[in-house]
Formats: C-alpha cells, structure tokens, sequence
C-alpha cells in the first residue's frame, strides 16, 4: 500500500482509507464484531487511515474504532475524526468550549489523550470564513487536545479558502467519477500549499459499486432511503446528489469500459488516488470482503491498469450525462 505524506505533519497515511460512516449503523445495521472485522482487514491490507466522526452513531464509530486500536499497540493508523455536527450548523455554535466539549467527547470515545486529526464537519462558510475559527483550533493544538486539524466541506469555494488557511492540514471533499470540478482548482491549489486531500463520497454511496439497478431498494434507516432528496442533511452526501436513475445509467457505461479483471470500484478508487492532489480516498465498507477490496484496489496504482484511458472515459461520460445536472456549488 503507498503511504503519502499527511500534509506537513510528519505523518503519512495510506492512499486508500477507511471511512467508518457506516460502523454507525447508519447504512443499516452492522454489529460491533462485523465492525471490528472491518477494521482489522483494512489494517492487515496495510490501510493506515480511519476516518470518523463524533456523529457517526452518536459516537459508535469512534468507541469501536478506539477498542480495536486500544488492543494493537504500535498500529501506526491515523484516526482523523469531525466535530460541528452535535448542535445546529450555526456559525454561533462554533464556540472555542464547545470545540473543547466536542473534542474531549471523542478522545473519551477513542480512548486518547491527543487527536490525531480533528475536522470540522461541513461547517456554514462563514465558520471556514472567521479568524476565530482558526483562534480556536490553533488554541486546542497548543493545549494538546488535538495534534492538528483540517476542514471537511460541501463545495469547492469551502475547500479554497479553507486550504489558503496555514494551519489547516486537510480538506476533505466528495470527489468522484460523479463530481469532477475539485480537478478544476480544487486539486491543484491543495497540492500547491502542501495541503492534504481526503476524497470522500468515492464510490457516490454504492453507485459505483457497479451491483445497483432502478430496481435496488435499502433499508428504512439507511441514508440511501431517508435522504435521497436531502430531507435530513446535505443532498450530496447521498448518491454524491445524482438523480439515482441517471447514477445507475452512467456507471453501467463505466463498467462496460473496463478490462476484464477490473472491477468498477476498483477502478474508481485507483482513478481518485491516481489524480494529483489526492491523499487518500476513504471508501466505506460494511464487511470483510468490501474492506479487502477496497484496499486491494491500490495495487491499480503499480501498473497494470490504464488511469488515462478510463480518465478519458470518466470525463467523456461526465461531460454526456451528469455535468448539467451537478449543482453548480459541487
């Protein structure tokens, strides 16, 4: 597994994460013991990034991330958890003692004194905006609650000005076949300030999976079911905001351009992690199997496996079918 560079931490992380959204059971159900065997064959496969947050569960992610490290002396993972979504997503909430409550509610969670990386969740721009954003944050690193922190956001107007901030270590954006204008500005800026990218959403909720039709349904309490149209958070955060039907559409056509061998996820993730400026990609995965494949996936990266010519079917597809109907903010 290739290891880059965190930003200008010291650390290094690996170009394909975890994103442990769904150890909340907030894809469905998942026991704790499929949970940890989650994250124990991402870790085997050589996956050095967890990504959380203090939300994902009320806080389930994060206790069962930090009963499994708890148990692996010398893991060498890098557990990068958010905050700001514990109250309403006011400028007014972002408070220096409530980024203290938050951030000692998840080291409790995880079982740590420091945070290795503390995000914030999808704040209101005018919180990306503020000074004193960065007053308080800067003041929990000096106070060693956190070791660092970056900005996860919704648009690429967030992710811009977050990454001219000089402390923030990453941004953390939904980057995909899907949603192509991080490549504009995005990208490029974040490589040039020496500024992490996680690229999140990668596989727009399972639509790149390549296994879903008009005919697939999800459980009630699955994100995939309750905020399809954005009833109870951000559109974008589910099917990376693509009509589903138009989502399913695009990724048969991406399927049918692979090689034989090649899965579409696969493909997916070696795609993101190839673009300059990616990090890392932080897939989701329910069970043993995803985790394996999803890490698996980096091996793309070594050879065998044209980037450019599934890039130029990437875009092709884009350009035909999903770019007029992306909110222009994404």
């Amino acid at each position: 597994m290739q290891q880059r560079p965190l930003g200008r931490t010291g650390r290094s992380v690996s170009a394909v994460g975890l994103g442990t959204w769904q150890l909340g059971a907030d894809w469905g159900a998942v026991s704790e013991e499929d949970a940890t065997a989650v994250l124990a064959a991402s870790a085997d496969r050589g996956v050095t990034l967890f990504d959380t947050a203090d939300v994902y569960g009320d806080g389930r992610s994060e206790s069962i991330i930090g009963r499994f490290l708890g148990g692996r002396p010398g893991h060498g993972i890098t557990v990068a958890t958010k905050m700001g979504r514990r109250l309403e997503q006011e400028p007014e909430n972002y408070t220096p003692a409530n980024f203290r409550a938050w951030t000692d509610r998840s080291r409790a969670n995880l079982g740590v004194d420091t945070l290795d990386l503390v995000q914030l969740h999808c704040p209101p721009s005018a919180v990306i905006d503020d000074d004193a954003t960065y007053d308080a944050l800067d003041a929990l690193v000096s106070g060693g609650a956190i070791a660092a922190y970056g900005v996860s956001v919704e648009t690429c107007a967030q992710a811009l000005a977050a990454i001219a901030r000089p402390n923030v270590t990453n941004v953390q954006i939904i980057f995909n076949p899907f949603r192509l204008k991080p490549l504009d500005e995005v990208l490029p800026a974040a490589e040039a300030a020496g500024v992490a990218i996680f690229a999140r959403v990668p596989l727009a909720s399972g639509l790149l999976s390549g296994k879903y039709t008009a005919a697939t349904t999800f459980a009630e309490n699955d994100h995939r079911t309750y905020n399809r149209h954005g009833e109870a958070f951000d559109r974008g955060e589910t099917f990376s905001g693509v009509d589903y039907e138009v989502g399913v559409d695009a990724a048969t056509e991406l399927a049918a351009a692979l090689p034989d061998g090649v899965s579409l996820p696969a493909a997916t993730l070696a795609w993101i992690a190839a673009q300059p400026g990616v990090t890392s990609v932080i897939p989701g995965a329910r069970n043993v199997r995803q985790a394996q494949s999803n890490a698996d996936a980096a091996d793309l990266l070594d050879g065998g496996f044209d980037v450019d010519a599934f890039d130029a079917v990437v875009r092709e597809v884009y350009d035909r079918r999903l770019r007029e109907a992306i909110h222009p903010l994404w």
